[in-house]
Parts: C-alpha cells; sequence; structure tokens
C-alpha cells in the first residue's frame, strides 16, 4: 500500500489527486487489475468527476456550502458537524479499472480528494491490486 499526504488550503476545496495517483499505478507495474483509494478521515473524502474545468470543483464546494451550511445549529458541538455531513456524501473510497498500466477514465474524469475542514494534511491510501 502507498500513502498520498498533501497539504489542503481552504475550508472545503476539492483537490485533484489524479496524477499522484497516475504515479502509484505506473510505479506498481501492475498492468491488469483494480486501483482502490481510501480516505481515512472522517472529514474529508474522495470523488471521481470533471477535472478539466476548475469552475466544477468550485460548484461542487458551494453547493455543499448551501447544501450543508457550517454555521447550523448542530449536535456534534466541535465546530465541524457539516465537515463530517459533506465527506458522508462523497464516501471514503473508490475503485478504478486498470487496464495496459493505466486508470481507466470516462471523458474529462480525475480524482479528487474532498476536504471539509481545511486546512490539514490528509492522506490517501493507494492499494493496486493485480488481476488474477
Amino acid at each position: 500500500m502507498e500513502r498520498i499526504s498533501l497539504r489542503t488550503n481552504k475550508r472545503i476545496e476539492l483537490i485533484d489527486i489524479t496524477s499522484k495517483v497516475e504515479e502509484v499505478v505506473s510505479k506498481s507495474k501492475i498492468k491488469e487489475g483494480i486501483c482502490f483509494l481510501f480516505c481515512p478521515h472522517t472529514t474529508a473524502g474522495l470523488t471521481i468527476n470533471e477535472n478539466y474545468d476548475p469552475s466544477v470543483r468550485e460548484d461542487i464546494a458551494q453547493t455543499l456550502t448551501k447544501l450543508v451550511p457550517p454555521d447550523k445549529s448542530y449536535s456534534h458541538t466541535e465546530g465541524n458537524a457539516d465537515s463530517h455531513i459533506k465527506s458522508s456524501i462523497f464516501g471514503s473510497s473508490l475503485i478504478i479499472f486498470v487496464e495496459d498500466g493505466k486508470l481507466c477514465f470516462g471523458s474529462w474524469q480525475g480524482i479528487f480528494l474532498c476536504e471539509g475542514d481545511g486546512p490539514r494534511t490528509r492522506e490517501v491510501w493507494v492499494k493496486i491490486i493485480p488481476e488474477e
């Protein structure tokens, strides 16, 4: 298993980690299989979405803030209840096919770490499982 470590810069942001995951896949030398990604944080998550136009990331972050506002009265009183909810919307893991040593995506797709309680140092765990 490989660990990708990164620093987020805003309370809510989507960071494109596609190239970092591609490096792990390439380094593994596995030609066919799956890439399993896991985010071990309760206030961050993972998603696949368009990585061509950066405004998509901003639209997602702004819409999440409207849907799950940080200043609402929540039972969880640590000040980051909205971040826990946002990470649950995204989820903590992804599976992506690997073929011919490369991640398989649709048009314009990329992988994003979805920060909900930054800025922080985050990790994404990556495991490449070969096809048997």
